[in-house]
């Protein structure tokens, strides 16, 4: 079941309350247990957020190596293009 953030804060709200009315609360809510899971679902939203952003950094360094990679081939490229070609006019003349 996944729940919307404005469900999330209608269930903490209640929660909040339940657990301000102390031994007044309804018998049997589980205040302490639905806290628990609440501190639970913020701590996972922290580290989606985080590896979320750990992806971007990679896919970033990911897309420089490719770069660097396409620049050094071309490099090679061109160097035995022109060693060729050096080569080839010293075979002519």
């Amino acid at each position: 079941m996944i729940l919307s953030a404005s469900q999330l804060r209608a269930i903490k709200e209640r929660n909040d309350e339940e657990l301000r009315k102390g031994r007044y609360a309804k018998h049997g809510y589980p205040a302490h247990t639905i806290q628990v899971l609440l501190h639970t679902i913020e701590a996972l939203k922290k580290e989606k957020k985080k590896w979320q952003h750990l992806a971007q950094e990679r896919g970033e360094a990911l897309r420089r190596i490719r770069e660097l990679t396409r620049c050094v081939e071309k490099g090679v490229a061109d160097a035995a293009a022109s060693s060729a070609d050096t080569l080839c006019a010293g075979l002519v003349d």
